[in-house]
């Protein structure tokens, strides 16, 4: 059955669908020796299609990993800068998978990886608002400071939804704050401490979609349970 190239990248596990558009615009992407379009399709039972000229790899079980991502490691598949790539910290698990969503170099915490294109996807599409959560260490602070966090602001153009804060220590200008937002605008909390007067000095995801972090030290990955999948699948 014929499908649009990306998505029969995305599934087999050799980059999201956003990155497959990529390869395909860059012209890494041909079809029975052909290079592809945007907006083609192909049959992967039938055709030949290979990606920077090496064949896409067979059909395998879909993995999906939760990572307790360390502070120091970019979620960047490519960077020219030769960074830190989260990929390494899950290398034992045996097959390719990439990251849900981002989380910036500086920051920490829950970070879901997977081979299941259509999951990822799913997960990441602004129109499904999957809450994430946050611990939040911030400078500047000054009483009334979780209010003007709460605040809804406005992002790239975008009026983000008021998010959930409650303020869990505050010592002088430092303080701690748990936040719980609904989309994933780039360095959106961080965007957000800004705007309400304050820099984030520490950043650490602890909860997506109703999964948490828990106990799991840094650097380390397990795998999600059955579950846990459906749970976010829902």
């Amino acid at each position: 059955m014929k499908e649009r190239l990306q998505k029969i990248i995305s599934a087999r596990g050799v980059a999201s669908r956003r990155k497959a558009e990529e390869l395909i615009l860059a012209g890494q992407v041909t079809v029975n020796g052909s290079p592809a379009s945007l907006g083609d399709t192909a049959d992967p039972e039938t055709d030949e299609i290979r990606v920077a000229g090496q064949p896409l790899p067979s059909g395998e079980r879909h993995v999906y990993i939760l990572l307790n991502k360390p502070r120091g490691y970019i979620t960047t598949l490519s960077d020219e800068k030769g960074r830190s790539n989260v990929t390494q910290l899950v290398a034992d698990c045996g097959v390719r998978v990439y990251p849900v969503g981002r989380l910036d170099m500086d920051s920490e915490g829950l970070l879901l990886l997977t081979n299941d294109g259509a999951f990822a996807n799913a997960l990441a599409h602004p129109k499904h608002e999957v809450e994430k959560t946050y611990d939040v260490w911030v400078t500047g602070y000054t009483p009334g400071g979780e209010a003007r966090l709460a605040r809804p602001i406005t992002l790239d153009g975008y009026t983000i939804r008021p998010p959930k804060v409650r303020l869990l220590k505050a010592e002088g200008s430092i303080a701690r704050f748990r936040v719980t937002i609904h989309e994933g605008r780039n360095r959106q909390v961080r965007r957000m401490c800004e705007s309400a007067g304050m820099h984030c000095t520490r950043l650490r995801r602890i909860q997506e979609g109703g999964l948490s972090l828990g106990p799991l030290p840094v650097g380390k990955w397990r795998y999600l349970t059955e579950e846990e999948v459906k749970r976010l699948q829902k």
